[in-house]
């Protein structure tokens, strides 16, 4: 999917660049897979403000899609591939050999016509959704449980994929995006391929008016803000009293580590994404 841009005629048009859509064959969202999306301008039940940033925006609608892919021994097939305003990702709207019709992320490489298959016995293809267990060592992956039967948990965002590295002892080892290694249940599904829509980092927003469409209000600085209002406020002119970089309520911004020191997870991490071993606890 290449991204357009513009001739500079003004100074947002210079460096605007826009995603071509040239893959999206269907407009419109299936009526029964969308959801009404309540806005809350990031206000709790008591209208407090619980996050910042939140506001307005284009009315977007949620698609209901399966990361689940129950349906086993079924074929179906792609009859649409579609824009998600939610998601980085495409959607391919898949109908089954019953007349089902669902939502899943179009990986690089489907398109209208392409059929699909879920089970231990799919065939190691595209868009295929099978058991860990039954995926070829090196191959990509994408749309992976986390827990058997809970349904896809991660790399959903678009060109994102892991590879597969090794199986032993029940276990996938498992290499994220992120560059970390974990091991996984090789119960757990996984699809194959990459997700669509690889130059989706390639696109620049150009002008905050098309971040305000999605629902994105500016923030300000905490060096402009009054010290009753935040740690870094007050002064006569940009100073920040000499201080750490803070958040609002006090916590370091930067090289502060905010996952917990001994979370359950850590024994199924086998390298970190800094590179560097899990050591043993």
């Amino acid at each position: 999917m290449p991204v357009k841009t513009f001739r500079p005629l003004t100074p947002s048009r210079r460096y605007i660049t826009v995603a071509s859509f040239e893959e999206i064959t269907k407009t419109k969202p299936e009526k029964s897979l969308v959801t009404i999306r309540k806005k809350t301008g990031g206000r709790n039940c008591y209208g407090r403000v619980t996050s910042r940033g939140i506001g307005r925006g284009h009315k977007q609608k949620l698609r209901l899609v399966d990361f689940k892919r129950r349906k086993h021994a079924v074929d179906a097939q792609v009859i649409a591939v579609e824009y998600d305003p939610r998601r980085s990702a495409r959607l391919a709207l898949l109908q089954y050999a019953d007349g089902v019709r669902t939502y899943v992320l179009s990986p690089v490489g489907m398109k209208v016509g392409t059929s699909i298959s879920t089970g231990p016995a799919a065939s190691a293809e595209v868009g295929n959704c099978l058991p860990l267990k039954n995926v070829p060592v090196g191959i990509h992956i994408h749309c992976i449980e986390l827990t058997p039967g809970r349904g896809a948990q991660l790399v959903r965002s678009a060109g994102g994929f892991a590879t597969l590295m090794s199986r032993g002892g029940g276990y996938a080892q498992v290499r994220m995006p992120s560059g970390e290694i974990r091991k996984i249940n090789e119960q757990c599904y996984a699809i194959i391929g990459q997700v669509g829509n690889t130059e989706h980092e390639n696109v620049i927003l150009g002008k905050a008016g098309r971040a305000r469409h999605r629902g994105i209000r500016p923030l300000s600085r905490g060096v402009a803000k009054n010290p009753v209002d935040h740690p870094m406020g007050g002064g006569a002119g940009k100073t920040s009293g000499g201080g750490h970089p803070v958040t609002p309520w006090g916590v370091i911004t930067k090289g502060y580590k905010t996952r917990s020191a001994r979370k359950y997870s850590d024994r199924f991490i086998v390298v970190r994404r800094n590179g560097r071993p899990m050591k043993a606890r």
